[in-house]
């Protein structure tokens, strides 16, 4: 019983795609949530700029979930590409 150098890269592969989304996912993480305490602040301290307090915050998280977004195509290009 050996191990081929296929199962190698294949379990390399998974093992990558794992990585990649548990660390791709930290930073989205963190930063959608300071944006939508930081907004929560602001409504709290001006209600009457709430509209354009939701908005801002929701530009800035979809930014912010755009290297998740990344992280995740990462992750299944070594899914169902490399393995």
């Amino acid at each position: 019983m050996s191990i081929s150098g296929d199962q190698i890269v294949r379990s390399a592969a998974l093992l990558g795609a794992g990585i990649a989304m548990g660390v791709g996912a930290i930073g989205p993480g963190i930063g959608e949530g300071f944006a939508a305490g930081k907004a929560c602040e602001g409504i709290s301290k001006r209600p009457e700029e709430s509209g354009l307090l939701t908005r801002t915050m929701l530009v800035g998280q979809a930014v912010s979930e755009s290297t998740g977004i990344y992280s995740l195509v990462i992750a299944l290009l070594l899914i169902f590409v490399v393995a």
